[in-house]
């Protein structure tokens, strides 16, 4: 087990900053004060609760730059997407705020036996939230502001790659008034994560990570009897039906697949195309695609900018190969550049058929995989033809048919017609399948981790 934590800036490949990891006595020290903040925090009514969250987003919009510039430096995202990251979590914390307490009030009810029911949502303790590094800010964000509304504590295990966003986090959040320890970084390993989820003192677990992590850290949490919510990787699937307005497809596709240099889990991945319009949208695809600029993510010009860690770009590359090797065909890209930092290019791969990686594995990065499809329901069938289940979008000039398709068929927790996004504080965010299970945002996250209480009056 390495002492520090290092993070080091995926453009350059120099290190940035080491952190020491914390010795185990520190660990549950550290897990301690933070319960007996959560006694106190309990205590507080919802609306002073919402009140803090408020000032949290008013904290964080007065630090979007320096937050936009250290999320740049970590993890290589576009600086101009950061900033928009930053609004979002505000955003996030402006609907908390405003309908956690109508979400978590308590509620009457008639009961047979008695002269009313009441059901109270009570928080239940320790969050401990394992998180990823392709969304430095959000990520923390979209777990412990829903639970501190709801009166719990928050741990935080990060990524390595990400330790000095979590810190800055922390310091936002005491900043705008959230009592101190009540969220709380851990610098960690792995070994010692897994002492945290079968703590005495944490009653609940949350990840947001690949498919594989989802199962040991479900393994753990289960054999402890720990509730968990799990946000895993996905394949998401954006389907291009025979009606579909291709000039709108191409553009939007483009946005998905790069969004955030192709490193989010419900970034467009597969593009399920109709016989109809398929060499109309791949010609025009992949020129999009190829016309892509790689470069700095400072600067404003860029539109793609490098691969988090290098092993993960290895990955990547080696990911595409293996589809190669089993058929596929390079439309664009596929090559690592060579140049300093952790880049690869904007690339489409075609003739993707199952048993190929593109095909049935999720590649994190700006890689596109296009899909030819009979019609528009053999579309919908490959869509479906996975073991993610995550979100996914269709393209139709015909809505009403779309919506239908996404409620009836589409077998995912989102779907997006003629357009893409990732998250709304409004709506529910969360998979099926292989891709998790629990919602977040939209007052679902809110009720995730509290005790649903029926208190009989007779």
């Amino acid at each position: 087990m390495s002492d520090q934590l290092t993070t080091i800036n995926p453009a350059t490949g120099e290190t940035l900053k080491t952190y020491p990891v914390m010795s185990d006595a520190d660990m549950n020290a550290a897990i301690a004060k933070c319960h007996e903040a959560y006694l106190d925090w309990r205590m507080q009514s919802l609306e002073e609760r919402a009140k803090v969250i408020k000032a949290i987003g008013e904290e964080l919009r007065k630090h979007v730059d320096d937050y936009a510039e250290l999320m740049t430096k970590e993890v290589g995202k576009l600086y101009k997407d950061g900033k928009q990251e930053v609004e979002l979590c505000a955003q996030i914390c402006d609907y908390t705020a405003e309908h956690g307490p109508k979400e978590l009030a308590d509620e009457e009810r008639e009961i047979q036996t008695g002269r009313k029911g009441i059901v109270s949502y009570s928080p239940i303790g320790i969050v401990y939230g394992i998180q990823p590094w392709n969304f430095p800010l959000y990520q923390a964000i979209r777990y412990s502001i829903s639970n501190l509304m709801a009166g719990n504590g928050i741990l935080l295990k990060h990524a390595e790659s990400c330790t000095g966003s979590g810190l800055m986090l922390r310091d936002i959040y005491e900043a705008a008034g959230l009592p101190k320890n009540l969220f709380t970084v851990l610098l960690i390993s792995h070994d010692q994560s897994d002492a945290v989820i079968e703590h005495e003192l944490v009653r609940g677990v949350t990840l947001t990570g690949s498919d594989g992590a989802g199962r040991i850290v479900a393994e753990k949490a289960g054999k402890a009897l720990k509730k968990t919510v799990l946000e895993l990787g996905s394949n998401d699937a954006y389907l291009v039906l025979e009606d579909a307005d291709v000039e709108l497809a191409v553009k939007t596709c483009v946005q998905g697949r790069l969004f955030n240099n192709g490193e989010t889990c419900v970034n467009a991945k597969r593009f399920i195309v109709t016989d109809k319009v398929y060499d109309a949208f791949t010609e025009n695809f992949v020129k999009a695609m190829s016309d892509i600029k790689l470069g700095d993510p400072f600067d404003e010009d860029t539109q793609l900018g490098p691969i988090a860690r290098e092993d993960l770009r290895d990955t990547l590359a080696d990911q595409v190969k293996k589809s190669v090797e089993k058929g596929a065909t390079i439309s664009c890209g596929g090559e690592v550049p060579d140049r300093q930092g952790y880049y690869y290019p904007s690339t489409v791969l075609t003739d993707v058929t199952p048993g190929q990686p593109a095909y049935d594995d999720e590649l994190f990065g700006p890689v596109a995989s296009v899909i030819r499809a009979k019609d528009d329901e053999d579309a919908m069938r490959i869509a479906n033809d996975s073991r993610y289940g995550l979100g996914g979008g269709i393209f139709s000039k015909n809505e009403d048919r779309a919506i239908e398709l996404a409620q009836k068929h589409f077998d995912t927790g989102m779907v997006m017609i003629n357009g893409y996004g990732i998250a709304t504080p409004n709506m529910p965010f969360g998979g099926v399948k292989d891709s998790g299970y629990g919602r977040e945002h939209g007052g679902y996250g809110m009720k995730e981790f509290v005790n649903t209480k029926a208190v009989f009056v007779y």
